[in-house]
């Protein structure tokens, strides 16, 4: 080992990279996690995963004026899916079930990946009918394209500590973790947009 510097930059004993006689560099805090981020991700959690349940809760069951699978099923069809009635009930449950792992802080790096694959064929089928939801553009992607961004920064934060999931592995790691999952969230939303239609 060698006693030189590895650094051009200024450093100790350097005339520019000390402090003037009698002066003292100012402690800095640590940066440490904070409560407030916590709760801040159970809000974002609740926002995200609450609206893919609700989602998933018209569609499976048609509740508060929901298609329903068998209306779902034909939506699809007029977009080009093929087996449109198994990717109905596909799609139905995925956003009730992973919305609800969202919420309550379970798998939330898979669960918020299969979030944005759907996100992800949403956005794609609808992109010619323009960005904002207006009166004469109902189907446009402006809701799609955030709900799915939303779902992607939880993939990468993670549930945060107020989580049922709080202490796994994936919460001790969440950038390795959610990294993987989006890979993975993004591969199987393409490979059913390029696949499943016609």
């Amino acid at each position: 080992m060698t006693d030189r510097p590895t650094s051009m930059l200024p450093g100790p004993g350097s005339s520019f990279g000390e402090p003037e006689a009698g002066t003292t560099r100012p402690n800095r805090r640590p940066l440490v996690w904070n409560g407030a981020t916590d709760v801040g991700l159970l809000i974002l959690r609740f926002a995200v995963g609450g609206t893919f349940f609700a989602h998933g809760m018209q569609k499976v069951f048609g509740l508060w004026d929901g298609p329903g699978p068998a209306e779902f099923g034909r939506m699809l069809e007029r977009y080009g899916y093929q087996r449109a009635p198994a990717l109905s009930w596909a799609t139905g449950i995925a956003e009730l079930v992973a919305g609800a792992f969202v919420v309550l802080g379970v798998l939330t790096p898979l669960a918020a990946a299969a979030l944005v694959a759907i996100k992800i064929n949403a956005v794609l089928i609808k992109m010619t009918s323009g960005f904002f939801i207006t009166a004469a553009g109902a189907n446009a992607v402006e809701l799609d394209v955030v709900l799915g961004l939303a779902a992607a920064a939880l993939v990468l934060t993670g549930a945060g500590r107020i989580a049922i999931e709080n202490g796994s592995a994936w919460h001790r790691r969440p950038a390795s973790w959610g990294v993987l999952a989006l890979v993975i969230g993004v591969a199987v939303g393409v490979l059913v947009y390029v696949f499943l239609r016609v």
